[in-house]
């Protein structure tokens, strides 16, 4: 009984020695076998995929209590290209050795309860490897609570400090658990990621909601065997997936999936003390960044010597692209950005002294220096800045593009400042707004990356704002302002309140200008400190005191900050009372505009400013287009989570011809992100009094009296000299990057440059003086417009990329000479009444890349998805000009098309890529779909059974070319476009771009009956007589904007409509006037007769009504086919008719179309328009029924109303009336059907043009 109770307690005691908590014996030798392996694509049959897979043998040696040696052993890599099920991994011997030789030094780790301490390593071991090992050894770090069967943490990993979810299962038999864990790795909250390219886009966590476009998890399954020692992870394995879309993951993606497992072979004792070289720490089990930074992953290249490589590159490009673009290999200027981003300081300058003594070289290695993006070329531009061996123009545009494309650290903000500090930039106007503009666009990009953002890095700006204050220098506080709001720094606003009057008592007396610029610097701060900005904003617009113009700002910002429905209900009781027109009929087509918003970021907006309109509507609505308006459009796709929107504005007074401002810009929202595109605006100071004087003098010179126009023109003796003429400003990605003011001196300069009185002094005389030699100009630009990057790691250890690259190349090249007969003697002016003949060739054109790539990315390889475009844009041209102002003819000649020229193209793909830095010839680009894929898979429908595990695809590979021929000239215009694509069900909306697309424009030869030496073109504009001024193309303009606005009511019924009358205009004009315009397009060939076409347009003034002709013939032999139009415009400003004729002596076809103002019972304003024809071509019948087809569908979703009406053959008509100010009815009959719809909303206020006139005539009087 006693020995029963001993070995009871024995077993007690055993029992208890035995733990699950993980740790490992350091007496003891553990040899453990892995395997890892990493596939990206779509996931879907036959479609091709690339990967790698990485297998050795690892053993943990234990050193002391904590210390382990890790050695890897019998490593081999192997990579992965094609389809899935078809092929087959294939090794890499040579990076399988270069990767080996790393792993067999020394690496060691400190494991202190389960979890890995501290890494080591031997110096010469790079990041990717340690990263590798941190794959290997996460396998050891698992937490687990046997007294919890589910339970969450929150945990370093490899992927950073993430939340974990456990389910642990025991088996009791064998003293097992089953532990698994699920990383949801999207949701880390400190993740091990890098994220760049991306400050300038702002956050729009309202689309972010809606879904997402990166999903990542991991799951592990470990099996812990309880030892004395502790647990041992006997077995483990882990799937990882991180899924990618353009758009939504919803609707097809790119899909990683990691798979990697352990399993312990054996465990023996250590025998001995085992010998540990000299290691370095390498921290922790979280993953640690290095080399891929600085890869590009588009790219693997050797890096070797790239001095040489650099050099070469650049003159090769040069010269390739020295008349214009070389469409082939502009993607080749990423390689040189890869081995820029690798040099030295010391190498930048070296290549700049082997570079800089040739034009061309100069300018490449300029634009592309840019892309070092670190402190290298911050460095490298202080020392062209300080040694001024560059031109202001190399200067700013280098600086511009250098600072914002910057990897922005506090240093290199702090180290830009000195930019601000050199003598030279200020050498130039243009070059000082460059760099004080770019200085606060870093600012602002540091801001986005660093909370809080460090005050110390804008306080040059809030210097040089509060000094321009203190001198009142007007031109200083609008470029400090500027570069403030650039900046967007949340320590600005106390400055900027300094200029806004009736905020700061010291701002009563500033320049409209300048306050204008302090409101618009509020603008990046709607995002940062929006609560601030509303009650800045509000205050302003509130004030009546302050001028039309600011108040009209600030209400843009206060809408840019997205007011609640309390605030913007208390701006709408306070336009209910609102006495100035400008600023009302601004801030209601604000609300309005905005209440039909469809984007996200605006969604509760639209809401607030959809009451707002309706209690607005009665008394605001009727404002016309003269009066200061806004417009904002947008569009936005639920399915994509992706859109696009456009804002204008235009603040102008009635009174004024010209508006005070008008601005417009335009945004991409994708999802979680609104990208700024591009905003232009232009302020019209002192120009818009100079053309309201003179407007009365236009009314009655000639458009060809140039004298006359460039003296009144030259006459601003009254405007003020230290006020600008006009000033203008670009925004690129919310960042103005440019601003510029023309002044009084300036403009006069300009015009006495062009003045035909101007003689041997203008430097006009000299550029036509150079022009009679011969002039040669060339330009190119190499620019990366995009470079975003997201990088994460695997649980391999691995990075995987999310990245986009769009490089682009422009080419400019104008050849010229001219021939002047007599040649110049005394003044410009003889120009007018010379024989000039010009003959030019050039280039314009630009090639745009653009590469989207999702896979992993290291120095050593890459494998993933790659989406690869190209889009060259090409203009050549080769023509000689012939003209003489004075009598009024021109011609042009030049040659015709005698191969194909390219002008337009679009050519993508999707590829699974593998390179390798090692074996280059293993490299492979896979397209997704590959050939065979068309052939070999039948055009199905999917299939949706639920027991199919695999979706069948729908293959198709539709091919298609028009052209249009012009054969008497031997020209024809092509369109040509091929698709490959592969549908399945659950892939909308990615589909559309996955797979190769081909779409082309293009200019090619044609037959023609006879050969063509050349093709010209002959204007005579006619006798001065019968020219038209200015005054009477303005009132044409006049009537004809008139009649349509007057809405409408386009009835095809004679009694609504008594205007319009059936008779056909076919009636002769009277007399044989001279016409206004002959015009000839002729092939010629010499010793044959030409062949083409010949134009005339007469036009006949009446009292009553104006007439135009225009005859259009066919010249050649055996031709007879004309085009015959009459017009005639009642000046009554009751009808307008135009009678078109063509074919066989202007018989065979022809078509009517009429329109009127009329008036419905009797008060009703409306327009009555028809469109009749007796015969027609075949193809215009086809396409009209076409067409006609599709109507009642589309009315439907419109909301028209239809019937089905025996209405007249041959005759569509079309009746609009205006039943309130703010609505219109329709009704349109087509020979078989009428549709119709009541109460449509108008989109756009009317213009009261009867009001215009009287104000312009009064002025005249």
């Amino acid at each position: 009984m006693q020995g029963s109770v001993v070995c009871v307690l024995l077993s007690l005691a055993a029992c208890q020695a035995l733990s699950y908590e993980p740790a490992l014996n350091p007496k003891k030798i553990y040899e453990f076998q892995y395997e890892g392996a990493v596939n990206i694509g779509r996931g879907m049959p036959d479609l091709a995929e690339s990967g790698v897979r990485l297998k050795c043998n690892a053993k943990i040696t234990g050193i002391s209590v904590q210390i382990f040696l890790l050695q890897v052993s019998n490593f081999v890599f192997e990579e992965f290209n094609g389809i899935p099920g078809k092929n087959a991994f294939y090794a890499s011997p040579k990076l399988t050795q270069r990767i080996a030789t790393e792993l067999n030094a020394p690496l060691t780790f400190q494991y202190v309860k389960g979890r890995i301490v501290d890494i080591q390593a031997a110096t010469g071991v790079s990041d990717t490897i340690v990263n590798i090992v941190r794959g290997i050894l996460g396998f050891l770090q698992v937490t687990v609570k046997t007294t919890q069967k589910v339970y969450e943490l929150e945990e370093q990993g490899i992927h950073g400090l993430c939340k974990s979810n456990y389910v642990i299962e025991e088996d009791e038999h064998t003293s097992e658990l089953a532990v698994t864990q699920v990383v949801d790795i999207s949701g880390c909250r400190q993740k091990a990621e890098v994220s760049t390219g991306m400050a300038l886009a702002i956050e729009d966590e309202i689309s972010k909601a809606k879904g997402d476009r990166i999903v990542a998890s991991v799951e592990y399954v470990y099996t812990v065997k309880a030892t004395a020692d502790g647990g041992l992870v006997t077995k483990a394995r882990a799937q990882e997936y991180h899924i990618f879309s353009p758009f939504t993951i919803k609707g097809g993606n790119s899909r990683l999936f990691a798979t990697k497992s352990i399993e312990l072979l054996k465990v023996t004792d250590v025998a001995g003390n085992p010998a540990v070289p000299p290691t370095q720490s390498r921290g922790n089990l979280v993953y640690k960044f290095g080399p891929e930074l600085k890869q590009i992953p588009i790219v693997l290249k050797k890096l070797d010597s790239p001095l040489p490589k650099i050099t070469e590159m650049i003159k090769r490009l040069a010269q390739a692209n020295i008349y214009q673009v070389d469409s082939p290999t502009s993607e080749d200027i990423v390689d040189v950005f890869q081995l820029l981003r690798v040099i030295t300081l010391e190498d930048l300058e070296t290549l700049w002294k082997q570079l800089s003594g040739n034009v061309e070289h100069r300018r490449w290695f300029l634009d592309l220096s840019v892309e070092v993006t670190d402190e290298r070329v911050v460095k490298f531009l202080l020392n062209r800045f300080k040694a001024a061996d560059v031109s202001a123009n190399e200067a700013g545009q280098t600086l511009l593009v250098a600072l914002h494309h910057l990897t922005v650290t506090p240093e290199l903000v702090e180290m830009s400042k000195e930019f601000l500090k050199i003598p030279f930039s200020k050498s130039h106007p243009i070059l000082w707004h460059t760099v004080v503009l770019s200085y606060g666009s870093l600012v602002y990009r540091l801001c986005a990356y660093m909370q809080p953002c460090p005050p110390t890095a804008v306080q040059p700006l809030l210097d040089m704002a509060n000094d321009a204050l203190l001198k009142n220098s007007e031109e200083e506080m609008v470029e400090a302002l500027e570069a403030l709001g650039n900046a967007g720094h949340l320590s600005s606003i106390k400055t900027i309140i300094k200029f806004l009057p009736g905020i700061s008592p010291k701002a009563v007396d500033l320049p409209t200008r300048v306050v204008s610029s302090a409101v618009q610097s509020l603008r990046h701060l709607t995002v940062r400190d929006p609560h601030t900005v509303q009650d800045i904003a509000l205050s302003l617009f509130l004030t009546k005191t302050l001028p039309a113009e600011i108040r009209i700002q600030a209400s843009i910002i206060l809408f840019e900050t997205k007011p609640p429905l309390a605030l913007v209900s208390m701006v709408t009781t306070f336009l209910l009372w609102e006495k100035d027109p400008q600023v009302a009929s601004f801030a209601f087509s604000l609300i309005k505009s905005l209440s039909r918003s469809l984007t996200p970021e605006n969604q509760q907006l639209s809401t607030a400013c959809n009451i707002a309109v309706k209690i607005l509507g009665p008394k605001l609505g009727r404002f016309s287009f003269l009066n200061s308006k806004f417009l904002h459009l947008d569009w936005f796709s639920e399915d994509l989570l992706m859109g696009t929107s456009t804002e204008a504005y235009m603040i102008k007074n009635p009174k004024d011809i010209i508006p005070t401002a008008i601005m417009a810009k335009g945004k991409f929202h994708f999802i979680g992100r609104i990208l700024q595109l591009l905003e232009l605006g232009v302020r019209a100071e002192q120009i818009k009094e100079l053309i309201s004087d003179t407007s009365s003098a236009f009314e009655h010179i000639e458009v060809t009296d140039y004298a006359a126009i460039m003296k009144i023109l030259s006459d601003t003796k009254a405007l003020p000299k230290d006020k600008p003429l006009l000033t203008a400003y670009a925004r690129a990605f919310g960042q103005e990057v440019f601003f510029a003011d023309l002044k009084k001196d300036t403009f006069q300069q300009i015009m006495k440059a062009l003045s035909p009185t101007a003689g041997k002094e203008s430097p006009v005389w000299q550029i036509i003086q150079d022009l009679q030699k011969g002039i040669s100009w060339h330009w190119t630009k190499p620019y990366l417009v995009l470079e975003t990057r997201l990088i994460q790691t695997t649980t391999l250890g691995l990075p995987v990329e999310i990245s986009k690259y769009y490089p682009t190349v422009t080419a400019i090249t104008v050849n010229a000479k001219a021939v002047i007969t007599p040649p110049l003697k005394e003044h410009l002016g003889e120009l007018l009444s010379s024989d000039i003949t010009l003959e030019t060739d050039g280039f314009v054109g630009v090639t745009k890349d653009h590469f989207v790539f999702h896979g992993i990315n290291t120095e050593l390889f890459q494998c993933g998805t790659e989406l690869k475009s190209k889009t060259p844009i090409n203009m050549p041209w080769k023509f000689t000009v012939k003209m003489n102002v004075k009598q009024r003819k021109f011609e042009i000649d030049f040659n015709p098309v005698k191969k194909v020229t390219e002008l337009f193209a679009v050519n993508f793909n999707v590829y699974a890529v593998s390179r390798n830095i090692e074996e280059p010839s293993l490299s492979k680009m896979t397209p997704m779909m590959p050939n065979s894929a068309v052939t070999s898979l039948p055009p199905q429908l999917p299939k949706t059974s639920t027991d199919e595990l695999t979706e069948e695809p729908d293959v198709y590979n539709p091919q298609s070319k028009v052209c249009l021929e012009a054969k008497p000239f031997g020209i024809a215009a092509c369109v040509e476009a091929e698709l490959k694509r592969t549908h399945y069900v659950d892939e909308y909306p990615l589909y559309y771009l996955l797979g190769y697309s081909h779409l082309a424009i293009q200019l090619e030869p044609a037959n023609t009956k006879k050969p063509v030496d050349k093709i010209q073109i002959k204007i005579n504009a006619g006798p001065k007589d019968n020219t038209p001024s200015p005054r009477q193309i303005m009132e044409t303009i006049h009537r004809g904007l008139k009649n349509s606005s007057r809405l409408l009511d386009l009835s095809s019924n004679k009694t609504a409509a008594p205007g319009l009358n059936e008779q056909s205009s076919q009636e002769s004009l009277d007399g044989t006037p001279d016409p206004v315009v002959i015009m000839n397009a002729l092939a010629l060939c010499e010793g044959m007769k030409p062949d083409g076409y010949a134009a005339a347009v007469y036009y006949l003034p009446a009292p009553q009504k104006d007439d135009v002709e225009l005859i259009i013939s066919q010249v050649g032999e055996e031709t007879n086919w004309k085009m015959c139009g009459d017009a005639h415009v009642d000046k009554a400003e009751e009808s307008a008719k135009i009678h078109l004729r063509w074919g066989a002596e202007c018989q065979s076809y022809d078509v009517d179309v009429m329109a009127a103002k009329t008036y419905q019972a009797g008060t009703k304003l409306a327009v009555a328009a028809k469109v009749k024809w007796t015969n027609l071509p075949a193809y215009m019948t086809n396409v009209g029924k076409s067409v006609e087809e599709y109507i009642p569908g589309m009315s439907f979703l419109l909301g028209f109303g239809q019937r089905h009406d025996a209405n007249p053959a041959n005759e569509v008509s079309a009746s609009l009336v205006r039943e309130s100010p703010a609505t219109f009815d329709i009704e349109v009959k087509t020979p078989q059907l009428t549709v119709y719809r009541q109460a449509i909303a108008l989109p756009i206020q009317m213009l009261d043009f009867q009001k215009s006139r009287n104000v312009t005539e009064t002025r005249r009087n």
